[in-house]
């Protein structure tokens, strides 16, 4: 069905329920909010965009953007989501390779756009964009089967060219009943904020809010800035929020630095990339119970793994610390499996690469048939993620498969090095991948980011990994550094701290 028939039922149940929020000035009930959106679909309607044509959002966040976002699905379209600190030649390949009829886009961003592409540009801003949203008469939103797709999303690109994963109106439904049974409750009275982009993963978790009548809520910055969401959260809460790891990292050192507890903050869903051990014990500590892990991919969107809060706050459980470094158990509409390269089940306890099959996964890539095979095998998806399950069904992830350095014929996996080096109270980020090497194949390399005014020896960090783990998987070079390279979306890019050791090694 189509997800703009959510909105459609709120807004006649609840038109004056406050929907749209900018810092804590409401722009718009649910009311407002399904006429500006039934107002988008019919003026891309009358320019013969519809079922199955691809519109683009290129835009930083703000409470148009779910307008937009509704006025294409209300016409039936496509949302290409597309992350607005991407280069404009990134975004512009994108709208490309979708073949977008039209792309919704920021003042800035529509002019950076503009040289780049011979689609269409709407801007968000001015009386054009107001003209599209006026209220108009007519039906409700477009007729979308649960095979139809809804959202184009465009993978990092971390290795390569993105590949555009289809999740079609069936995948979002199930996303969306898997977080009311496995994440969170949504209540009326809540409020999501959108800190980390409406293109990822945040802007996915909008739907719960929708179908709850509960409010969205985008800062004044239209960013992430910990200060702000600290100060905004208990003026607009009970609030929940979508955050990577780096994120909680730093809500966790501000809160600490103001002598707060997250108050007015209700639920934070982590994901995105490793949850270091010391950080999230970190975070309980500091903040109490509020955090809540999943583990999904773009083609699996928000919907393999969930560690609950009451996971993650437990320190009575025989095996609490070994849950804690899981990312959860498999959510209710989907099979978790570890499988070796021949697709045969692992036993408990046994690393291979992690598997999902259910109703979450996406039918495939847009237009790769290729990669699509290569993904999807024998009705599994093949994360691409190297982890292990326990007996209770706790997943652990080890690494990208990727990122598994092989030394000497022996693996080794960068996040078990990555938690130890983390344990120095003088580390801030390391990241660890291996350096080509004539007679090992590999050697370990670390990378690592020190607390500002800090600094540390690498013969201490030498002597900890010792301490901690096998002699073979202790680093045999510390580079000392100020940043790790990420992408937009706050994930350290391995690849290049690879290609950098690489030419040093030629």
């Amino acid at each position: 069905m189509n997800p703009a028939l959510w909105l459609h039922r709120t807004a006649t149940r609840h038109p004056e329920a406050p929907a749209l929020l900018r810092g804590t000035h409401l722009e718009a009930d649910y009311a407002t909010f399904a006429r500006r959106a039934a107002g988008i679909g019919a003026a891309l309607t009358a320019r013969g965009i519809g079922r199955g044509d691809r519109v683009a959002l290129f835009t930083k966040n703000c409470t148009a953007y779910l307008e937009a976002l509704y006025g294409i699905w209300w016409a039936g379209a496509v949302a290409v989501p597309i992350n607005a600190k991407l280069h404009e030649k990134e975004a512009a390949w994108i709208i490309g390779e979708a073949g977008a009829a039209l792309v919704f886009a920021d003042e800035a961003s529509a002019a950076a756009l503009t040289p780049h592409v011979t689609a269409p540009i709407q801007s968000l801003a001015g009386p054009g964009f107001d003209a599209m949203r006026a209220p108009v008469e007519g039906e409700g939103p477009a007729a979308l089967s649960e095979e139809d797709i809804a959202w184009l999303f465009f993978t990092s690109g971390t290795t390569g060219r993105p590949k555009g994963v289809m999740i079609s109106c069936a995948n979002i439904a199930a996303m969306t009943l898997s977080y009311f049974a496995d994440v969170d409750e949504v209540h009326r009275e809540d409020a999501i904020l959108y800190a980390a982009p409406m293109s990822h993963g945040a802007g996915l978790y909008n739907f719960m809010h929708v179908l709850r009548a509960a409010r969205h809520v985008v800062p004044e910055s239209g960013g992430f800035d910990a200060a702000e969401v600290l100060d905004l959260a208990p003026r607009v809460g009970p609030v929940s929020m979508f955050a990577a790891p780096t994120m909680v990292r730093r809500l966790v050192d501000v809160a600490k630095q103001a002598g707060g507890r997250g108050e007015g903050l209700r639920t934070v869903v982590y994901a995105g990339g490793p949850m270091y051990e010391a950080d999230i014990l970190e975070a309980v500590e500091t903040m109490g119970p509020r955090f809540v892990q999943i583990y999904g991919q773009g083609e699996c969107p928000m919907g393999i793994t969930a560690l609950p809060r009451a996971d993650v706050a437990d320190r009575s459980a025989p095996r609490w610390r070994e849950r804690l470094n899981s990312v959860g158990r498999a959510q209710s509409l989907v099979e978790v499996a570890i499988l070796d390269p021949e697709g045969a089940a692992l036993p408990p306890g046994t690393v291979g690469e992690i598997a999902v099959r259910g109703a979450t996964v996406m039918p495939g890539y847009w237009q790769n048939p290729q990669a699509s095979a290569e993904t999807l095998r024998d009705g599994w998806l093949w994360t691409g993620d190297m982890g292990h399950m326990d007996a209770d069904g706790y997943v652990t992830l080890q690494d990208r498969s990727k990122d598994v350095i092989i030394s000497g014929g022996t693996n080794i996996y960068p996040r078990e090095v990555e938690e130890v080096l983390l344990s120095h109270p003088a580390v801030h980020e390391v990241a660890v991948v291996g350096q080509p090497d004539p007679e090992w194949g590999e050697v370990v390399v670390a990378f690592v980011v020190c607390h500002a005014g800090q600094s540390v020896e690498a013969a201490a960090l030498d002597a900890l990994c010792l301490d901690r783990i096998a002699r073979f998987k202790r680093p045999k070079a510390y580079r000392f550094t100020e940043t790790l390279p990420k992408n937009n979306y706050g994930k350290v890019v391995k690849t290049t701290l690879r290609q950098m050791l690489k030419e040093e090694a030629e």
